[in-house]
């Protein structure tokens, strides 16, 4: 793609609760095929690589070293992408955050942590007190989001106040919360001009049943992309000069 057009996919992905391995070979296979159509970033939901299993988290705690997440930089390296994976973190004050890791074909990598929570979540995790530092991907400044963090103004808006042209948030909605968070991406898209997209769960997680429905909003406001419902999609946005198009592609298990 030239250099003022870029491809970004959301991987609504299903995750196996605990299993590791099994869903690093689930990145791995949307990885893959996200390269077959030249994705530049993909972006998986909260806490991907687990599953959304609180009261086990400390358990499931990754570095991105890790030698079980190997095969996911050496994608993001062979595949010149940018990959978005959701999981815990430990902090160097022993605090567990919802983590965003990326891997960014460069070998480097980057983790935001997230800063607003849910009910509830305070009792496993901590909220983290650092913004999300934008990085670049092509021509567009990409910012994260997790989840919880789109229900607060002032996320999208320090991250519009730093250059962002694309937010990003990797999420577990249901179908109850569906149409208050997808209006909140499509509002933030309108009103800093800065393109949104939502990375749901594809399958239940945690005990919550994810709406699916991952989407994508041009700086318009305009819903360019969903996927239907649940079930596996990656869910693909290009951009080529100023105008955004929009693809679905169905990952078989």
């Amino acid at each position: 793609m030239s250099m003022s057009s870029v491809r970004i996919a959301a991987a609504q992905s299903v995750s196996v609760p605990g299993d590791i391995v099994n869903n690093v070979a689930t990145h791995c296979n949307f990885i893959t095929e996200a390269s077959t159509y030249n994705v530049d970033i993909v972006v998986f939901p909260e806490l991907s690589l687990c599953g959304y299993e609180l009261p086990l988290i400390r358990d499931y705690v990754l570095h991105p070293d890790d030698q079980i997440l190997a095969p996911i930089r050496k994608l993001a390296s062979e595949k010149s992408i940018s990959v978005v994976v959701g999981a815990p973190v430990l902090s160097s004050s022993n605090h567990i955050y919802i983590g965003a890791i990326t891997f960014l074909p460069n070998g480097k990598f980057s983790v935001y942590c997230k800063q607003y929570l849910h009910a509830g979540e305070e009792y496993f995790v901590s909220a983290s007190t650092t913004p999300c530092k934008p990085y670049q991907v092509g021509r567009e400044i990409v910012s994260l989001a997790i989840c919880a963090d789109t229900s607060h103004d002032k996320h999208p808006q320090s991250a519009a106040d730093a250059g962002a042209s694309l937010y990003l948030a990797s999420v577990l909605v249901s179908d109850k919360g569906y149409v208050t968070d997808a209006g909140n991406l499509q509002r933030y898209a309108e009103r800093y001009g800065m393109s949104t997209l939502m990375a749901n769960h594809g399958g239940p997680t945690g005990g919550y049943i994810s709406a699916g429905k991952s989407s994508f909003w041009s700086q318009e406001g305009e819903l360019i992309i969903a996927a239907p419902s649940v079930g596996q999609y990656l869910v693909i946005a290009s951009k080529n000069s100023e105008s955004w198009t929009g693809d679905l592609r169905k990952i078989e298990t």
